[in-house]
């Protein structure tokens, strides 16, 4: 068997051996559907698409995907499997893309699980449903990089804990580095060239132009090079601990 498969079937089994997975899935379920119906303020807009629905997205993945990637490396070395499984014939690659495609496709599962929504939507009205579909890969997408983030800064540390914060803070500030708010704050301080290179940073900007249809190949560059990005520090930070 293919060891990026063996890892990836193995993480996905202890996944659903315990609660996690089930208390995940309902949690974004539920406050999906809240959020999206009563806080997005979906009758009020009088407008049949899922815009509210996927702008809920990256503030629900900044909780709930820390919370399943801080166990992703911090629990084998914290139960001390990490050994074991760096002595296992398979790179540390092939070990991290087994976990982080296990992760993604979990994910995935849990979007496809509200496709109601979808179909509420479109029983309500007539909504593009090819923006329907960019919104769902623009967030799949953006849940991937949140994962690849998660990580890296879980092979970074042995306390679950301090993975789960250490992913919230840079994913959150990979959000809001590129709001309006933040830029005006810099500008009178840094140049403008360096503000506009600052505000690409932003996922939500990525983000948010793939939510509207608008599936530009420099969006999709920015997740997939940004995940690779992540997965490589920590590929890189998992040798530098079976060095020592």
């Amino acid at each position: 068997m293919n060891p990026v498969n063996a890892v990836l079937r193995r993480e996905l089994r202890s996944y659903f051996v315990t609660p996690v997975a089930y208390v995940f899935l309902v949690i974004f379920l539920v406050l999906a559907g809240i959020l999206t119906f009563y806080a997005g303020d979906f009758y009020e807009r009088g407008q049949a698409d899922l815009q509210p629905f996927f702008m809920m997205h990256p503030w629900l993945y900044l909780i709930l995907v820390p919370a399943i990637t801080m166990r992703m490396w911090a629990e084998e070395a914290k139960g001390g499997t990490l050994e074991l499984l760096l002595t296992l014939p398979l790179t540390l690659w092939q070990a991290m893309l087994g976990k982080f495609l296990a992760a993604w496709l979990f994910i995935g599962l849990a979007l496809v699980l509200t496709f109601p929504i979808w179909i509420t939507v479109n029983y309500l009205g007539s909504p593009d449903n090819g923006v329907i579909l960019a919104g769902y890969l623009g967030s799949w997408l953006m849940a991937g990089s949140f994962i690849a983030i998660g990580a890296c800064l879980s092979a970074l540390t042995r306390s679950q804990v301090v993975a789960f914060i250490l992913t919230a803070l840079v994913c959150v500030l990979l959000i809001l580095v590129g709001q309006p708010q933040v830029l005006d704050f810099f500008s009178g301080t840094l140049p403008r060239r360096l503000i506009n290179a600052v505000a690409h940073l932003s996922m939500l900007r990525h983000f948010e132009a793939i939510a509207r249809g608008v599936l530009d190949i420099r969006d999709l560059l920015y997740f997939l090079l940004g995940m690779i990005g992540w997965l490589l520090a920590g590929v890189l930070l998992l040798d530098l601990k079976r060095t020592r």
